[in-house]
């Protein structure tokens, strides 16, 4: 058996930034979360398979993986949308998958989400103004007559001016119109803002401006932040933490500011498959090889086993590895850290 023991400089390092979990408010509490969906035929999709996490007041969370890893199912449950097969999602002490009528409307102000495609996320024929303050209108927590003013307020949070409250989503750039959707989400102040994609259709000036502003606007309200993402360098930016997901499984947990030093062969190789701005022949490129496996066919053992450079046949292919201890508040779920321990004298 392997020790690595965690030096005080990195110790150090990491909780100083804000990376230890020590001590910190969990706001949200994923437990063994599981959606499986019937599908024709008979057969059974697992989109999401035991998943479980905690989210911290005031960090940026981000949930990573390729297309179909369960990100957007484990959001839909989060936002009630599905009910998950079995585990549950706490808020304050509270299953929030088991609420049901008025209790679970007035849930939803609590959890807000700015969506990825704003052309569906708008009313095209409500104004700026009736956007911003819808929330609070079917909360009945404002008066028709002071909406202006606080669609005023909010516009100049997300800088953007007051004469825009009488406008029409049509006539807004994708990046005003990404500004307005952070609006809407806070306008109820939740106390927690889920990003879906949200800035992968914009333009990678415009993207940054919108990036600065939602930590902004998180420095200031505390609010604590899921964002879903491909990109690999704007999660290292901006988050805190990052979840990766693979097949509906979280392969990996880890502090975003340690995404080089990843110990997951698939967070890895996602790593190695970004295009880099260095100069031109300076960097291999290294593509992920193979599909993701069909959730209706999903391999026994590892689910990365058959893409996975580093596969041990008679571990991978047999049984699913457990979630291990890599690091401080770092976890991987991989037979390649079986017999690996990391000692730490802080909490995590």
């Amino acid at each position: 058996m392997t020790s690595n023991t965690i030096s005080k400089h990195e110790h150090d390092h990491v909780c100083s930034h804000g990376r230890g979990k020590a001590g910190r408010e969990v706001v949200l509490r994923i437990e063994h979360l599981v959606k499986k969906f019937e599908v024709d035929g008979g057969g059974v999709l697992t989109a999401c398979n035991d998943v479980s996490f905690n989210l911290y007041k005031g960090e940026s969370l981000a949930i990573v993986g390729e297309s179909g890893c369960g990100k957007s199912t484990l959001v839909k449950m989060i936002m009630q949308l599905y009910l998950p097969t079995s585990g549950g999602v706490i808020y304050k002490g509270k299953d929030i998958t088991r609420l049901t009528g008025e209790e679970a409307r007035q849930n939803r102000r609590h959890i807000q989400m700015v969506f990825q495609n704003l052309g569906q996320a708008f009313n095209p024929r409500m104004t700026i103004k009736d956007i911003i303050c819808e929330p609070l209108i079917n909360f009945n927590l404002i008066s028709k007559k002071d909406c202006e003013a606080k669609a005023i307020e909010m516009l100049k949070k997300v800088e953007l001016p007051a004469d825009f409250v009488n406008r029409l989503p049509a006539n807004m750039s994708g990046g005003q119109r990404q500004r307005i959707a952070i609006a809407r989400a806070l306008v109820i102040e939740p106390d927690i803002l889920i990003c879906d994609e949200a800035t992968s259709a914009l333009d990678v000036s415009v993207q940054k401006t919108v990036i600065d502003l939602l930590l902004k606007l998180q420095k200031e309200t505390g609010v604590s932040i899921i964002f879903i993402c491909h990109d690999l360098a704007l999660v290292y930016q901006m988050c805190n933490r990052a979840i990766v997901m693979y097949l509906g499984n979280v392969v990996e947990s880890l502090s975003a500011g340690r995404l080089k030093e990843a110990k997951h062969p698939y967070t890895r190789a996602l790593l190695q498959s970004v295009f880099p701005v260095v100069p031109k022949g300076e960097h291999e490129l290294k593509t992920l090889e193979g599909e993701i496996p069909s959730p209706l066919d999903r391999p026994v053992g590892c689910p990365f086993q058959d893409r996975c450079v580093s596969c041990i046949d008679e571990k991978c292919r047999t049984y699913m590895p457990a979630m291990k201890h890599v690091g401080i508040g770092d976890h991987a779920a991989c037979h390649l850290y079986d017999d690996v321990v990391y000692t730490c004298d802080c909490a995590d």
